[in-house]
């Protein structure tokens, strides 16, 4: 079985683009477009949708609107309550899950082929007939504000809280999408269905699938699910002028460690030195022992356990961030230290022996991320949402292999501001 998948993800890496390639781009006739890597070695079918917006479509005074709504998708649809919906999902061996971030509402589920029909009737009724039953609501409600509430006393959560508070300004981004205590009190059931309605439309949807089922199948399952969504939803968010000052911002908080994030603007999934900056970026920040903090951080002076920086270009902003955790006595100098690394990469770029090294790792992990028909969806739905074409399998790692430490230099100049790293630092730090 799991032989049969990672040959299925092979060849899907290896002939895309040619004759009988793996993705396949289905029209429906209901107008909707979905790919498809089709592999009939093993009776059971991934379904990946994704809708774009959101918990950045929260109407103002109802942040957390959309994550309560998404929490509540499987707590009954259409004739069945949340107890009869389990109990049919079981029946099936069907696996259907709902999640949601700033930019996203997912919808993923495995299901066998003999109960296809079934599995999708299932889905299509938490799409169009949710039930929001007060009684459930009530109950999702009160986990929510439960973790909001362990939130609250959490130095992770509350280090990233104040510095997105502090980059998104008045942003949706700004504030957790999982909302306040007194914003999730606060909703009622129309809340909810006002934010069903707003986020999961026709004309934000993306669709992917895996396994065993064919074009003209998948085109008859998209439609049925689909086809009775509202057209439009509410319009997207405007984009973030990313400003940051370079400065250092403690939030006190009784802890033997500090927590800190540090980040200003990155750079945009589609701009052309995007590859360049990614590569960079590992080298510097992207958690393995060899990367340059790590190396500099943990290694050298034993400042912490991790440190780590990634790229992050969400729909309305991008940034490059990283975090690191210190001992109160201990945070500045780590701190100084990121800084240090951080002008030293801008001004010099890095080696090629460093440059090497990342690129063997990027190119020869890619692969790996194919190992099964959930994956591979997941996989095929986030390349249609970053606007990719399927080709782009083929092409990712020759696109690695042709950064050259000339790009490096340049982009690094580009995107590595030192004197703009901003810092949010939530403990007790001695020195700052």
């Amino acid at each position: 079985m799991i032989r049969g998948l990672v040959i299925s993800a092979f060849m899907a890496l290896g002939t895309m683009g040619s004759a009988g390639t793996e993705i396949e781009i289905v029209e429906t006739p209901g107008g909707f477009t979905a790919w498809l890597a089709e592999d009939h070695s093993i009776p059971f079918v991934a379904l990946e949708l994704r809708f774009q917006g959101g918990g950045s479509l929260d109407l103002p005074g109802k942040r957390g609107a959309t994550y309560l709504m998404t929490g509540l998708l499987e707590e009954g649809a259409g004739d069945m309550d949340a107890r009869a919906f389990t109990e049919a999902k079981e029946r099936i061996a069907a696996q259907i899950g709902y999640d949601m971030g700033d930019d996203t509402v997912s919808v993923s589920a495995k299901f066998l082929t003999e109960t296809r029909d079934d599995a999708v009737a299932l889905i299509r009724q938490t799409l169009v007939a949710p039930r929001f039953d007060e009684v459930a609501i009530e109950r999702v409600r009160q986990q929510v504000l439960s973790g909001i509430s362990s939130d609250l006393k959490d130095p992770d959560e509350i280090v990233g809280d104040a510095f997105y508070a502090q980059i998104y300004g008045d942003h949706p981004y700004a504030t957790p999408h999982t909302g306040t205590l007194e914003s999730v009190a606060a909703l009622t059931r129309d809340d909810l269905i006002a934010a069903h309605k707003g986020v999961m439309s026709q004309d934000r949807v993306f669709v992917s699938a895996a396994g065993d089922i064919t074009g003209e199948e998948l085109a008859l399952v998209v439609d049925r699910l689909l086809s009775d969504l509202p057209k439009t939803g509410l319009p997207m968010p405007q984009p973030v002028e990313v400003t940051t000052t370079g400065g250092v911002t403690v939030v006190p908080f009784d802890t033997p460690q500090s927590v800190a994030i540090f980040g200003h603007k990155g750079i945009k999934r589609h701009d052309p030195d995007f590859f360049a900056a990614y590569v960079l970026n590992e080298i510097l920040g992207g958690g393995g022992f060899e990367a340059r903090l790590m190396t500099e951080v943990r290694e050298k002076r034993g400042l912490t356990y991790g440190v780590y920086s990634y790229l992050l270009p969400k729909d309305h902003a991008e940034l490059i961030v990283g975090r690191v955790a210190s001992a109160n006595d201990r945070i500045a100098e780590a701190i100084s230290v990121i800084r240090e690394e951080w002008a030293k990469a801008a001004s010099e770029g890095v080696t090629e022996a460093e440059l090497e090294q990342v690129k063997t790792y990027l190119t020869g992990a890619y692969p790996l991320r194919f190992d099964g028909n959930g994956p591979i969806a997941r996989i095929l739905v986030g390349m249609q949402m970053d606007a990719l074409t399927p080709e782009y399998i083929k092409t990712r790692n020759a696109n690695i292999n042709a950064v050259t430490p000339e790009d490096i230099r340049r982009v690094a100049g580009r995107l590595l501001q030192p004197d703009m790293l901003d810092f949010v630092v939530v403990g007790k730090p001695e020195g700052l």
